[in-house]
């Protein structure tokens, strides 16, 4: 069950800002400037996507508040474009500040504030919570971006992949391809531990397990499920994982999540 208290989300949001602000601290212009795991960004592009996403993320807050018209999406290119403009050490030092804004901003609210926040974006009617997911899922993944970039081993933060664990079924049937269908894989995670069921026929679903017939079993942590839809479960970043069945590997999921 997706937690809907704001408060996890904003807590996990903080750490998330933190480890990513300890991360690129040391980091000179030969570091700033070196590949990320996302494809084709160097660390500094990164830091500058989050940037943008911050201050774009604040006027969604900002109307969600007021109880006021949402920006438009016509006016995110020229924010975009503002930050692509700045040299990687700006948008790396720029990128934490306005992070850092936008998590006090709402680690500065009532409950009641939270509570009262919505605004109609991306077809659906937000929360509060649901935006602080929509920032925590961007934000926890691309600072794994960056920490595996330094790491191999880096894993996504615990406590984002305590949250996010519960909200990759939505994700799921808009991202899923139907490669390989249609079978069923029943999924086993630990930490925390979920016993779900990936589906791909028409479409592609992750469910309760039913106890039904599979085709195979996959067993992971959840931080490597969590990546895995998120299309960064590549061989050299991934924890032991256990497959048991004809036809169901890594390879094969990862043809069903090719990335975002």
């Amino acid at each position: 069950m997706v937690e809907h208290d704001p408060k996890p989300w904003i807590s996990a949001l903080r750490a998330s800002h933190d480890r990513l602000a300890s991360l690129v601290a040391p980091l000179d212009a030969d570091g700033v400037n070196r590949a990320s795991m996302a494809d084709e960004w160097t660390i500094a592009q990164v830091l500058s996507h989050l940037g943008s996403q911050a201050e774009i993320f604040g006027t969604i807050l900002d109307a969600g508040l007021a109880q006021s018209d949402p920006p438009s999406p016509d006016g995110f290119p020229a924010v975009w474009d503002a930050w692509n403009s700045r040299s990687a050490r700006d948008q790396v030092a720029d990128s934490v500040a306005a992070n850092d804004a936008f998590v006090r901003k709402v680690e500065g609210l009532s409950r009641q504030q939270l509570d009262a926040v919505k605004v109609p974006m991306f077809g659906m009617d937000l929360d509060a919570t649901r935006i602080l997911q929509m920032r925590l899922s961007e934000h926890a993944l691309h600072t794994w971006d960056v920490a595996a970039a330094l790491d191999a081993d880096a894993p996504v933060s615990a406590d984002a992949v305590a949250l996010l664990i519960d909200t990759l079924p939505e994700l799921v049937r808009r991202v899923g391809k139907t490669a390989g269908g249609p079978r069923r894989v029943h999924i086993a995670t630990t930490d925390p531990p979920r016993d779900v069921l990936l589906a791909v026929d028409e479409g592609v679903t992750l469910g309760e397990w039913d106890g039904g017939r599979a085709d195979g079993v996959v067993r992971m942590p959840s931080e490597a499920l969590v990546r895995l839809v998120y299309g960064r479960l590549d061989p050299e970043h991934a924890p032991p994982i256990e497959t048991d069945g004809e036809g169901v590997d890594l390879d094969g999921l990862r043809a069903v999540f090719p990335g975002l």
